[in-house]
């Protein structure tokens, strides 16, 4: 199966906290990497937050989506 990337893109609606909280829940990252992405994503519009299959990242894009984040499939 191809991997494919799960992409968080910058709003601004979110706050720091909520999205760190929110990697941290949905995606299992730890607190670090959850704050890496989170400042990526404002810095620089998008961060890869994820590699996967794509029935996996639809999962975890559609818990995401719940929490008002906005993230894509590539």
């Amino acid at each position: 199966m191809e991997e494919r990337l799960l992409i968080l893109h910058n709003d601004e609606i979110n706050t720091f906290d909520h999205v760190i909280h929110s990697l941290q829940e949905v995606c299992l990252h730890d607190k670090v990497q959850a704050e890496q992405c989170a400042i990526l994503t404002h810095l620089k519009g998008y961060c890869e937050i994820k590699r996967g299959v794509l029935t996996e990242l639809e999962e975890l894009q559609e818990q995401l989506t719940t929490k008002a984040l906005n993230v894509t499939i590539d």
